[in-house]
């Protein structure tokens, strides 16, 4: 952390990840009361389709700065440009500049409502691709649950399944390993979940105080759940790590990026008890994820998997990790249903 805050107080230089960001079209627009940050690139192929893209916690839209050429213009990639998507890819509402001081807050319904009121009542897309992780990914879920109309299909890296260990009688040897791992990740991993979903407030005002304290909250997570080792810059650079914290610094977002963290500890699971999700579905699991539920647990809630990919490298933050393999396996996935 010394290093790193010395980095960033000295040498950082934010004005090159400003110019980095903004080689995309962005825009805002107001929606469901706030204004809502996104980008949107046009895809370089005969017909593209359109996907949105959802990040997660303590992510941000500079997670995809690497993911988002590899899907819009993929044959400088040396795919095929007929596999091309144009992206959309938001802030979350309360994240970096979807975030302004006293708008409403959103938990993962909400967001996905206005997603879906973004790619079809603003942009006009009748039907489009999604594709998440972390709450991304329930967002993604939340999207084909409640507008299944609306998507040619959805793409995870992350499975948003409940997290209950009394869920599975009778386990095969599959289903125990994940019930072990299910149990170190509740005993030993979601300190954090419980602070912002249940004290946000308190942990945001010493966040947006303490520049080093903000950095050493969200730096934790990237060595924590990324396939690095231990070695977190083995992985990411000091200037993206540095990006997305920034990002969060000067916005002064972090109280309200804990927002779903409190909204789904004191409201339902975004998929009712009992529903499914039967749209097409696909899922790349990385190793280092932070879990990793088999299939047969998965399929209890997402009925329609069409393809389930175990991936050789990577971790939580998968298009930061792995742009190549996860942008290929989008593409994979995909391209069946784009017409279908």
């Amino acid at each position: 952390m010394s290093t790193l805050v010395e980095y960033w107080r000295d040498h950082f230089d934010w004005r090159a990840q400003e110019a980095r960001l903004n080689t995309f079209p962005q825009y805002k627009v107001r929606l469901h009361a706030i204004d809502l940050h996104f980008l949107h690139v046009p895809g370089k192929g005969p017909d593209p389709h359109p996907l949105l893209l959802s990040h997660g916690w303590p992510g941000s839209v500079f997670e995809f700065l690497e993911l988002i050429p590899r899907l819009t213009d993929p044959e400088r990639f040396g795919g095929d440009p007929a596999d091309a998507f144009t992206v959309v890819a938001p802030s979350l509402p309360g994240y970096g500049l979807s975030f302004t001081p006293g708008q409403p807050r959103f938990g993962v319904e909400a967001i996905a409502d206005c997603f879906a009121e973004l790619m079809s009542g603003v942009l006009g897309y009748e039907r489009f691709a999604a594709q998440g992780g972390d709450w991304g990914s329930f967002v993604t879920a939340r999207l084909g649950y409640a507008y299944p109309e609306r998507l040619s299909g959805i793409h995870l890296n992350m499975m948003p399944v409940r997290r209950d260990p009394q869920m599975l009688s009778n386990p095969t040897p599959e289903e125990s390993r994940y019930l072990e791992e299910l149990q170190v990740w509740l005993k030993e991993e979601t300190g954090y979940q419980w602070i912002q979903g249940t004290r946000p407030q308190t942990l945001a005002f010493a966040l947006t105080d303490s520049p080093t304290g903000l950095a050493a909250w969200i730096v934790e997570k990237f060595r924590a759940w990324s396939d690095c080792g231990g070695d977190i810059e083995a992985v990411f650079s000091r200037d993206h790590l540095l990006a997305n914290i920034s990002l969060y610094w000067f916005t002064g977002a972090i109280g309200s990026s804990f927002w779903p963290y409190y909204a789904r500890m004191h409201g339902p699971w975004p998929i009712p008890s009992g529903e499914t999700v039967t749209i097409p579905t696909g899922y790349c699991e990385f190793p280092r994820e932070i879990l990793r539920p088999p299939r047969s647990v998965a399929e209890r809630t997402f009925t329609n998997i069409q393809r389930w990919s175990m991936m050789k490298r990577g971790g939580h933050f998968a298009a930061m990790e792995q742009p190549d393999a996860l942008a290929a396996e989008v593409r994979e996935f995909f391209r069946p249903l784009r017409r279908a």
